[in-house]
Parts: structure tokens; C-alpha cells; sequence
């Protein structure tokens, strides 16, 4: 053989290795997929925490399944709870005929709707529907400008440490600069006393003031309620006055404090009152009352919006007014708020950084000497759900249908948080001390 002949490659005998799989992408959650869904869609002007996606009466469950205690109530929403079957039953009959058809026409709900609630607030005037609490607030504001409008009187005086709504009038209306910071130039004609003074309310008044506007409870504010004394005094010098009084009820009214309206337990007829939140019970509905001075301000074609009074909200807000008026929600509200308050006394005494608790009905602020979110967080880790508000308030507004026992759960579960709080807080006082 040729020693320079091309050498034939032997042929192995060695199957080549299998190629090797691609792991799997980790598996990712129905929460993780929300999150990333927000933050990519949503504009970032809300920051969400936990994923809720179903609710029962004072309860609501996350996307992995973890149970709450729900005293949060969708900000003072959910007042029967969630999926309440009277206001289920309301949204399947009514869903069925017909849903909307425009302030052009009658329909057969918020006549009805209308006459309860001139009937339970016996202001003796009339009613005008909307959409939510800032659109109601809003109606409130154009309401004092076209009274006074004859007579140049435009100006609304409010209160210090208020919160109205998010509009460019009402978050003017909003006594807190916070809010408005970004929106300049504001529009003109507010003017902000001091909440529960009387002679600083006087030191604002001007020959062109209109009306004054306050909350009952300051709630964003930091659950704080109104002097009896000063609301009277301020319904007299309203009288004195000439002027109108509005008070805003978006957060207070539908039962949420022991009354259906909290300015029934003051004593006094506002010439108009806003409402919303609890009233659609989480279905989306507003509204205006008003006294006589102001039932017919609103003539035709000056003051509307496309949703209000539709058949759908309207059939809703009456399960929710008439559920409460047959299972006396409004007592339920004032007694199980009475017992919350009172079982929290001796966590009052035993943690120092707990300073308070204070508000009317099932609308309470537990006070904290420090920021409250770290704490806010740490209720809901234990499965109670709450809102820190003004920055060391733990604001507590669970649903009207609550009982003596899920208070009593509530209680143990901020026992246990402070329990807990007190431990880091010690912790952390020694590390700065070593540190130090």
C-alpha cells in the first residue's frame, strides 16, 4: 500500500450527547403578573400593594390565596361588605333590563332613589345624582358660585387639614398643600380656616364670601371630628351671615357613623350635603342633597354629567339604603365602634407609642407617636387590613355588617402587631446605642 494514500476516518461507534433542554422560565405569579401589568400600563399616580381578587362579606382574599379582615372597605366603601347578596340580587335584576339611557329620559330607579334619600336626610329640598365624591363636592362648589353669583359672592371658605377631592376645584377646596402642589395657578375664591375655630372661620369672612364647607370628620385628615360647639356656632353664623353651609359627607354619610348622616348628630340643617363612597355600596354612585335655598339653583342645562342617575347605580344605592334601614346598620355602626374603641383601651395603656384613638361610629384613627405605614404593613402581614392616613393614623373603617366577633379578631391582631412593633422598636433603640 502507498504510505501516501489518504487514510479512510474510522467511523465511531459513539452516539453524539443529547442535546441539553432549556430550563423552564420560572413560573410566574398571578400577583407578580398584575404588578408588572400596573406598572407597565397603569400611570403611576396610585402604588398598590397587596393583589385582591375576591371578597366576602368583612373579608377578602389575595391572588395567592391569603385571607384579610378587611377594615379598610375600599376607603369607606364596602358598607355591606363585599358581595353583599341584596346588592348581587340588585345588579343581576336590574342588569338585565336596562342599564342606562341618559339624563333625556325618565327612568324607573333614581326617581326612587331621589325621594329616600330627601326622606332620610329631611332637609326638605332636592336631590342631584352623580358619579363619585369629588364629582359631588364639585356640585357642592357650583352650587354656592351660581347662588351668590347676582350679588358677586363667590368665595368658599374651608377648613385647614380638609380633604374634598382631586379635581382642580376640589383639591383647591382641599385644605392641604400637598395636594395642590404641581396644579398652579389654582382656581381663585378659597379661602382655609382653622377646623374647630370659630373666630378663625369670622377672620376669613369678606363681603364676598359664599359659603362655608367642612367635613364632619376630617377623615383624610386624620380622623379627626368636629366640635359640637363649633359646627353649631358656625350653623349660626351661617344664619347670621347669609351664607350657605355645605358639608361634605363623602366619607362620614350613609350610616358610617352611627347616623345615616353624621350631621344629624349635630343638630343642624346644611343647605347641602355630598355623598358617594358607601352610598353605591362599591358600585360607583354620587350625590348631591340639598336643603330649599338651593333646590332649584340648578336650572336646566346648567350643571349635568352623562352617568348620573343612571337606572343601574341608582337600583343599587336603593339595596343599599334599604338594608341598611332593615337591619339597622346605622346602631350596628355606633355599637361596634363603641366596642372597638373600648377593646383597644388597654392597648392604649400598654404600648407608650399608641396615643389614641379617636372619630365617631365605625370611622376610627388609632394615633401613632411616628409614621404608621411600617405598622399599616405589618397589620396586614398578620391579615388585618387597614389605612394609614396624615402619616401616623391608622384609619379602621370596616364594613357596617361587621359583628362583636370580628372586632374581636381585629383587637388580637393589633395586639400582636404592637407586641411585635414595641420588639423591633427596642431592638432598634439598641443597635443605635451600640452604634452611637
Amino acid at each position: 500500500m502507498n504510505a501516501n494514500a489518504a487514510q479512510v476516518p474510522t467511523q465511531s461507534t459513539t452516539p453524539p450527547p443529547a442535546p441539553q433542554k432549556e430550563a423552564p422560565p420560572p413560573k410566574i405569579t398571578l400577583a407578580e403578573q398584575l404588578a408588572t401589568l400596573h406598572q407597565t400600563h397603569h400611570t403611576p399616580n396610585y402604588a398598590p400593594g397587596l393583589a385582591l381578587v375576591k371578597g366576602k362579606g368583612a373579608y377578602v382574599w389575595d391572588a395567592d390565596r391569603k385571607k384579610y379582615l378587611d377594615f379598610g372597605a375600599g376607603i369607606a366603601v364596602t358598607g355591606l361588605g363585599h358581595c353583599h347578596p341584596k346588592l348581587v340580587k340588585a345588579v343581576r335584576k336590574q342588569s338585565k333590563r336596562i342599564w342606562h339611557v341618559s339624563n333625556l329620559y325618565y327612568n324607573d330607579q333614581a326617581p326612587f332613589l331621589a325621594q329616600a334619600l330627601c326622606e332620610l336626610s329631611e332637609l326638605g329640598g332636592k336631590v342631584f345624582f352623580c358619579n363619585s365624591g369629588a364629582e359631588a363636592n364639585e356640585g357642592l362648589l357650583k352650587l354656592a358660585r351660581k347662588w351668590g353669583s347676582d350679588d358677586n359672592r363667590f368665595e368658599v371658605i374651608t377648613m385647614r387639614n380638609s380633604f374634598h377631592g382631586r379635581t382642580l376645584a376640589t383639591l383647591t377646596a382641599t385644605g392641604q398643600e400637598k395636594v395642590q402642589y404641581g396644579f398652579a395657578p389654582l382656581p381663585e375664591g378659597f379661602k382655609y380656616a382653622q377646623y374647630n375655630d370659630i373666630e378663625s372661620v369670622k377672620a376669613h369672612l369678606t363681603p364676598k364670601t359664599a359659603a362655608v364647607m367642612l367635613e364632619l370628620v376630617q377623615a383624610e385628615g386624620g380622623v379627626l371630628p368636629a366640635d359640637p360647639q363649633f359646627v353649631k356656632a358656625l350653623a349660626a353664623l351661617c344664619e347670621e351671615r347669609n351664607l350657605l353651609l355645605l358639608v361634605d359627607e363623602i366619607q362620614t354619610g350613609v350610616a358610617r357613623t352611627g347616623s345615616m348622616f353624621a350631621f344629624q348628630q349635630y343638630g343642624i340643617k346644611p343647605d347641602a350635603v355630598s355623598l358617594a363612597k358607601g352610598l353605591g355600596g362599591g358600585f360607583p354612585v354620587g350625590a348631591v342633597m340639598t336643603g330649599p335655598r338651593l333646590q332649584d339653583v340648578f336650572g336646566p342645562g346648567s350643571h349635568g354629567t352623562t352617568f348620573g342617575g343612571q337606572p343601574l347605580a341608582c337600583a343599587v344605592a336603593r339595596a343599599v339604603l334599604q338594608t341598611i334601614r332593615d337591619k339597622h346598620l346605622d346602631s350596628n355602626a355606633e355599637t361596634m365602634g363603641y366596642l372597638l374603641q373600648n377593646k383597644l383601651k388597654p392597648v392604649i395603656k400598654k404600648y407608650s407609642f399608641v396615643r389614641a384613638v379617636r372619630g365617631k361610629g365605625l370611622l376610627l384613627g388609632m394615633v401613632i407617636d411616628r409614621p404608621a405605614k411600617d405598622f399599616e404593613t405589618l397589620l396586614a402581614r398578620k391579615g388585618l387590613l387597614t389605612i394609614c392616613t396624615a402619616g401616623n393614623v391608622i384609619r379602621m373603617v370596616p364594613p357596617l355588617t361587621i359583628n362583636a366577633r370580628q372586632v374581636k379578631r381585629a383587637v388580637k391582631i393589633i395586639e400582636k402587631a404592637c407586641a411585635e412593633w414595641q420588639a423591633q422598636l427596642i431592638q432598634s433603640s439598641k443597635t443605635q446605642e451600640k452604634s452611637s
